[in-house]
């Protein structure tokens, strides 16, 4: 039997409570993914820094397991080995990346809060890969800028992960573009936003949500008809789209 109108609008409120995880239409469902393909295959540091970073009090912020689960494997499988990653916060997701990478591999590393990194730091160092991560705390844009002025920095990384300001994803993307390679990889995250890019303008959505939501329109809608990459946004965690520079 299908849930009633009600059912789906409490359901759909209880997933607005849990932030950034899941789409997918059911908890248990979502449960039964990390409880049968996620979690009895991660690592141990990440469990640690997974459950460090849920005690945080904007634990919201972190990248969801399946997707730390699905880059690490992306990584694999394209053999990165010089990336960018722009938003840290505890470095759940940058841990993953660090696990992935081969031993000589580099991970640039860009947050304006050092402090929640250094939460997740010691777990970091513990697993061993510390040294891949080169760490900025500041604003990415001077940062970037400053690599772009330098020509040898032009297409030089295999894979860049973005989930920061979403006001900046545009702007990021016009220096990432020539950054990248050509056949690497920009990943953009929360690209479905909560779901509210195609939410009612009558919406009980909180007040963050509303404010970045036309950002991250403009995002998806510049991303679809940019001749410069191929795309493909998926479902997973809050939405996250692959762009693979071709020119």
């Amino acid at each position: 039997m299908g849930s009633t109108p009600e059912e789906q609008q409490n359901q759909g409120g209880r997933h607005q409570e849990v932030g950034h995880k899941t789409l997918l239409q059911s908890d248990a469902l979502y449960q039964y993914i990390l409880e049968t393909s996620v979690y009895p295959r991660e690592p141990e540091p990440m469990k640690e820094l997974r459950e460090l970073t849920a005690k945080h009090s904007w634990n919201i912020m972190t990248t969801s397991a399946d997707e730390a689960q699905f880059l690490n494997m992306l990584l694999k499988l394209v053999n990165a080995k010089n990336t960018m990653e722009i938003g840290v916060y505890t470095g759940y997701s940058l841990l993953a990346t660090a696990l992935a990478l081969p031993e000589d591999g580099k991970i640039l590393a860009m947050d304006i809060n050092r402090e929640n990194y250094d939460l997740g730091l010691p777990v970091i160092q513990k697993a061993g890969v510390a040294h891949k991560i080169d760490f900025r705390e500041g604003p990415a844009l001077p940062v970037l800028d400053q690599m772009m002025e330098d020509g040898r920095n032009h297409g030089t990384f295999d894979f860049i992960f973005v989930d920061a300001d979403k006001d900046n994803y545009l702007n990021y993307h016009e220096r990432l573009i020539k950054l990248v390679k050509v056949g690497g990889l920009i990943a953009y995250d929360n690209t479905l936003w909560n779901g509210s890019v195609v939410a009612p303008p009558d919406a009980p959505l909180r007040k963050y949500v509303w404010f970045y939501r036309d950002y991250v329109l403009e995002l998806n809608k510049a991303l679809a008809v940019d001749p410069r990459i191929e795309i493909s946004q998926l479902p997973l965690g809050d939405g996250i789209t692959l762009c693979r520079r071709i020119s």
